[in-house]
């Protein structure tokens, strides 16, 4: 826990309310606290997109992004905490924040041109798993149906702020595709859900004459669904798991073709 303050003896007051915890203490300077915070969200951001740009080589090496994660994690300086590729990065924080960094080094004179690649990494994500859907019905999205599990912009919450499923969902739908979408948060339009989508009961009724399947919340409700009862209400059998969620094998052995990010 940081607290930041000018007055000392107030900080220690504030400090003293959390004495029942066992999380360090940190008393700082107001400016201090801000950088702190700030820079840990820019800082796991910036694992994300490194993570998501080795994906984006294993996939042209024919390496696979999971053992790569193994292998950097059991480096202790590296740890595998915020190494999970995925469809991007988002929320309420992550882009929030580096945005403000971003902000506050240039009104400090500082041009912050790493977080400005790590920004554009996770732009690129999103372009590029979107992309992959694109090729997986043949190159032309126009007129064609997407199945697309989870909106919320990871798993354990229904908050679709800056949401990478959404940030993808938008884009495809620019680009003419008829989308159906499931996730266990959202049952009718809201505020963040993409004008235009067909929100489906569950995940089957969601597949129904899909061309693709697209996951993009890594809801754990998604890894139990049958993918032969899957494949028996969608048109084609692909599926693009940019959450690299779902058990490959299953999946191909139901006669789907299986992509999924970094392998």
């Amino acid at each position: 826990m940081v607290v930041g303050a000018d007055d000392q003896a107030a900080a220690l007051k504030v400090a003293s309310l959390y004495d029942g915890l066992t999380t360090r203490v940190i008393i700082t300077d107001p400016a201090s606290a801000e950088t702190i915070k700030y820079a840990a969200n820019a800082f796991l951001a910036t694992k994300l997109s490194f993570i998501n740009a080795i994906a984006a080589i294993c996939e042209g090496v024919g390496a696979d992004i999971n053992d790569v994660v193994v292998g950097m994690g059991s480096d202790k300086r590296i740890g595998e905490s915020f190494l999970r590729p995925g469809p991007g990065w988002g929320g309420s924080c992550f882009p929030k924040d580096s945005r403000a960094l971003i902000k506050i080094a240039e009104e400090a004179g500082y041009d912050f041109q790493l977080l400005d690649g790590v920004i554009a990494v996770n732009d690129q994500q999103f372009d590029r798993v979107a992309n992959k859907v694109r090729t997986a019905v043949g190159g032309e999205l126009s007129g064609k149906r997407v199945a697309i599990w989870g909106l919320a912009f990871k798993a354990g919450t229904d908050d679709l702020r800056d949401s990478p499923a959404v940030a993808i969902a938008e884009r495809l739908l620019a680009s003419g595709a008829r989308l159906a979408v499931f996730d266990t948060t959202v049952d009718r339009p809201r505020a963040g859900v993409p004008a235009g989508v067909t929100i489906a009961s569950d995940p089957i009724d969601c597949c129904r004459n899909a061309d693709v399947l697209v996951v993009l919340t890594e809801w754990d409700e998604f890894k139990w669904v049958d993918p032969v009862a899957v494949a028996a209400v969608t048109t084609s059998r692909v599926v693009v798991d940019a959450r690299n969620l779902l058990d490959r094998t299953q999946w191909q052995k139901a006669g789907f073709v299986h992509q999924g990010i970094g392998r």
